[in-house]
């Protein structure tokens, strides 16, 4: 599994200009079954996407997808775990112990 920390590269009034683009790409992920979680971080300096196991690639060409990528709004940080607890309401999702 991965966790993604965007951090703005650009002012958020840029960022905000290209947000409806960037929610609509999140909801078209979500419908793939692609991502679990996303927010904005606190402060508002970027945001947090935990996504569900995938391979390194995909995740690297889906995020490459991302209107704050292509508008160079953003940076990403792949932070790649392997989750050894669940809790039981994500049991499903974590493919090492579901066996």
């Amino acid at each position: 599994m991965f966790v993604v920390l965007l951090n703005y590269t650009a002012p958020i009034e840029e960022v905000d200009y290209v947000l409806p683009d960037h929610v609509e790409w999140l909801a078209k992920q979500y419908e793939h079954g692609h991502f679990l979680a996303s927010g904005r971080r606190n402060p508002r300096i970027g945001g947090v996407i935990i996504t569900r196991p995938m391979l390194r690639g995909k995740l690297d060409a889906l995020l490459a997808t991302d209107p704050f990528s292509l508008q160079h709004l953003a940076r990403y940080e792949v932070i790649e775990f392997s989750p050894t607890k669940t809790a039981p309401e994500l049991r499903i999702i974590n493919e090492a112990l579901a066996s």
